[in-house]
């Protein structure tokens, strides 16, 4: 029996040399140290030898299955240090190659250009409010004096959802809410999106827009022409020549355009003023008594003024953008420019 422990101990460690992984290696130690492995039948077969004979075998098969123990454990150790170098050298860093940048985010030009508007405004004690993209064709109109048959309609085409809900054509139905809910004196200015289905290189669907609204006691036209002049030599500098227009709006009476001096040309003359010299920067008026006889106002007792502009329209003009569509087009050249 000694020669067949020998034999048994010379097979597995010849085994345990030519293995190449934990699997391997497992099943060898299953195969002779398990409950049913080789070693352990052998043991069983002691009761069979010569009581003289049996201490000395029981020791030998003893140094044998820790022997193999060990060995199969070192095997283990040197096979996962093996696979994990393995590894290693599949995934490891070049901490040489330059690393890679992180890539921030601009504001865009036209949340910038609403951002540095409110900001003029609230110094002027102005609030910003917000209102329903989605609205009634009420607000949208009827309440500003612009009911379902009058030709100004014409002016403003018109995203319909129903016969009575619209996609707001501009922010001044904000001002409407805030009159019904609010007593004067009123100072707001409200930035939002807007629709119209028009589309080309000066207009888009959607737009945004900024409107305000003053209204308390004794409020004049000077004080419109006061306010606006602060605001546009704020946004264009104060050297900027402005000037007043009459125009036409139905829920402003009087009303007026407001232009100043071209900014590409200086006033001499180009193919973006028209050759004109002047570009018109936005709408603005006395409100009309009408209106405020819809929100429960006594125009009587209380005048106001409001005043309406394009955000693309004014960041186009402060940084020089031909292209209304490039706001929109989400190209990162263009945006890493502000």
């Amino acid at each position: 029996m000694k020669e067949g422990l020998e034999e048994l101990r010379k097979k597995a460690n010849t085994e345990l040399d030519s293995a190449v992984c934990r699997e391997e290696l497992l099943a060898i130690k299953t195969r002779y140290l398990g409950r049913k492995g080789l070693l352990t039948q052998f043991l069983r077969k002691l009761k069979d030898v010569p009581a003289e004979a049996r201490p000395a075998l029981g020791q030998l098969s003893n140094v044998i299955k820790e022997s193999l123990s060990r060995r199969t454990e070192e095997r283990l150790k040197n096979v996962g240090l093996v696979k994990k170098d393995g590894i290693l050298q599949e995934e490891k860093i070049d901490v040489t190659l330059p690393g890679r940048g992180v890539e921030y985010g601009k504001i865009h030009p036209v949340t910038r250009v609403s951002n540095e508007i409110c900001e003029i405004f609230s110094i002027l004690g102005f609030n910003v409010v917000e209102g329903p993209e989605v609205e009634l064709d009420y607000y949208n109109f009827e309440a500003l004096n612009i009911p379902k048959d009058h030709p100004a309609r014409d002016m403003q085409d018109t995203f319909y959802v129903t016969d009575d809900v619209v996609l707001r054509t501009h922010t001044s139905p904000v001002q409407i809410r805030v009159m019904e809910k609010e007593q004067p004196p009123i100072r707001i200015i409200s930035p939002g999106k807007v629709y119209r289905p028009d589309s080309d290189i000066s207009h888009t669907p959607m737009f945004h827009q900024i409107e305000g609204l003053l209204v308390d006691k004794g409020i004049t036209f000077g004080d419109l022409k006061g306010i606006l002049t602060f605001f546009l030599h704020e946004v264009f500098g104060k050297d900027t020549l402005l000037r007043f227009r009459p125009s036409f709006f139905p829920f402003t009476e009087p009303s007026a355009e407001v232009d100043i001096q071209c900014v590409m040309c200086h006033g001499a003359g180009c193919s973006v003023c028209g050759q004109s010299g002047w570009l018109e920067i936005l709408g603005s008026g006395m409100v009309d008594p009408e209106v405020f006889k819809t929100v429960g106002y006594d125009p009587e007792a209380v005048s106001g003024f409001a005043f309406g502009l394009g955000l693309e329209r004014i960041a186009m003009l402060k940084y020089g953008i031909s292209d209304i569509r490039l706001f929109f087009e989400n190209d990162q050249k263009f945006l890493k420019q502000f």
